[in-house]
C-alpha cells in the first residue's frame, strides 16, 4: 500500500512539472463600432458620390483570435508557436484574403513556430510580420494607438501590417541594454524562380528611458506575380499598390526612421518613410514620401487624447481625373479613448484626408476613394481583449 502511494505521488509530481514547463494560451481582440464616411464613389447617384453609415469592424485594431504556445527546453531556451486568425465582427467572415481568392485564410494574421533563447534571440518559421511592422510601425500613430484610419495613403509603407510574408524565416535579437534588431527573408518556393515573389527586411530599435528610435528596410520582388505560392499573396495589399499607378508592382522598396519621447503623461513622436514602386514593364514608377508627427496625452490613467498629422508627397502617381504624376495628401486625425477596465475600452475618432493636385483621397480602411478630392471618417466603438 505504501509503495502504491509513493508511486502515485511521484507520478503526480512529474505530471505537475511537465505542465509547468509548457503552456498554450487562447487570446484575442474584438473591435466593433460605427463609422461615417463622406464622399465615397457611388455610381448610382447624380453627384457620383455619397455618404456611408456602417457598422464596422477593426476601426482601431483588426479583430482576431489566436493560440500561443511555449515549451521550456531548459538552459534558457523555449519552443514557441503562434497561430492567429483575423475576422470581421460584422459578418464573422475570415479576413486576410489571398490573391485570387474570395475567402480568408484560416490563420491569415500569423502562423509560425520556432526557438527562443533569452541570450541569443528568437528564430521562427512561417507566415510573419516584416521588420517595418516589428520595429518602425510602433513609432507611428496607426502602428501604436491610432489604428487603421490613421494609416498613410494606401498603407504604402505597411506600417498598418496590411500584408504578411509567407514562407519566411525571421530572427529577432534579445534585448541588449535597450537595443533590439532583426531581419526576415521570405522564400518564393519556386523551382527556377528564386527571386520570383520573394521578400526580405531588416530593422532595429533602441530604447533608453523615455526615448525610443527605430529604423527599418523592406524589399519585395515580383509580389504580384503568378506564383501564388510565393512570399507575397495578400490580395488587399497588391490591389492598393497597383491602384496607385494602375499597374502591377514589380519591385517595392520601403525604408524609414521614427522616434518618440515621453514627457510625463505626454508622448510625442514622428516618422519618415519612403516607398518606391517599380511597376511591371520598368517604365512606370511611383515614390511615396510620408512625413508624420503625432502626440498622445494621458489626462488620467483611464482617459487619453491623441492627434496626428501626415503629409504625403507622391511622384509618379497616375490615378485621378488629371492623371497627374505629382500629387500630395494631407491627413489629420484626432482620437479619444477611455478604458472601462484593463481589457475593455471605448473610443471615438475622426480622420480627414485632403488630396491635392488631382489626387482622389481615400482614408485607408474605407471602401472606396473620394470623388471631390477629400474624405472624412468619423468612427466610434468598443474594443475588448481576452
Amino acid at each position: 500500500m505504501k509503495k502504491t502511494l509513493i508511486v502515485a505521488a511521484v507520478a503526480a509530481s512529474f505530471a505537475t512539472a511537465a505542465n509547468a514547463q509548457s503552456s498554450v494560451t487562447l487570446y484575442g481582440l474584438i473591435d466593433a463600432g460605427f463609422s461615417y464616411v463622406n464622399n465615397e464613389v457611388a455610381p448610382n447617384t447624380a453627384k457620383g458620390s455619397a455618404a456611408a453609415f456602417r457598422l464596422s469592424s477593426g476601426n482601431l485594431n483588426g479583430s482576431r483570435w489566436g493560440l500561443r504556445g511555449t515549451e521550456d527546453l531548459g538552459g534558457g531556451m523555449k519552443a514557441i508557436f503562434t497561430l492567429e486568425s483575423g475576422f470581421s465582427m460584422g459578418n464573422g467572415q475570415a479576413l486576410q484574403r489571398q490573391n485570387g481568392s474570395t475567402s480568408g485564410t484560416e490563420f491569415g494574421r500569423q502562423a509560425f513556430a520556432g526557438i527562443s533563447s533569452a541570450q541569443m534571440g528568437t528564430v521562427t518559421l512561417g507566415r510573419q510580420y516584416d521588420s517595418v511592422v516589428d520595429y518602425l510601425a510602433p513609432m507611428t500613430a496607426n502602428g501604436s494607438w491610432g489604428g487603421t484610419y490613421f494609416s498613410h495613403p494606401f498603407d504604402n509603407d505597411n506600417t498598418q501590417n496590411s500584408f504578411r510574408v509567407n514562407n519566411s524565416v525571421k530572427y529577432q535579437s534579445a534585448n541588449y541594454s535597450g537595443l533590439t534588431f532583426g531581419g526576415l527573408y521570405g522564400f518564393s518556393n519556386q523551382a527556377g524562380g528564386f527571386a520570383n515573389n520573394r521578400a526580405y527586411s531588416a530593422g532595429a530599435q533602441y530604447a533608453n528611458g523615455p526615448f525610443k528610435i527605430a529604423a527599418a528596410y523592406l524589399q519585395l520582388q515580383n509580389p504580384g506575380s503568378s506564383n501564388n505560392g510565393g512570399a507575397m499573396t495578400d490580395a488587399g495589399a497588391l490591389a492598393s499598390q497597383a491602384g496607385a499607378a494602375g499597374a502591377s508592382v514589380q519591385t517595392q522598396r520601403t525604408y524609414g526612421v521614427g522616434a518618440n519621447y515621453a514627457i510625463g503623461p505626454v508622448t510625442v513622436g514622428g516618422a519618415w518613410t519612403q516607398s518606391r514602386f517599380q511597376f511591371v514593364g520598368g517604365d512606370s514608377t511611383a515614390r511615396f514620401n510620408n512625413y508624420e508627427v503625432n502626440a498622445r496625452y494621458a489626462l488620467t490613467p483611464a482617459l487619453a487624447l491623441g492627434a496626428a498629422y501626415t503629409y504625403t508627397d507622391v511622384k509618379g502617381y497616375t490615378a485621378g481625373p488629371d492623371n497627374n504624376d505629382h500629387v500630395k495628401f494631407h491627413q489629420f486625425g484626432l482620437q479619444t479613448d477611455y478604458a472601462l477596465s484593463k481589457r475593455t475600452d471605448i473610443y471615438a475618432e475622426g480622420v480627414v484626408q485632403l488630396g491635392k493636385q488631382g489626387a482622389e483621397a481615400q482614408v485607408y480602411g474605407t471602401n472606396a476613394n473620394s470623388v471631390h478630392g477629400n474624405q472624412v471618417v468619423v468612427s466610434t466603438g468598443i474594443r475588448h481583449r481576452f
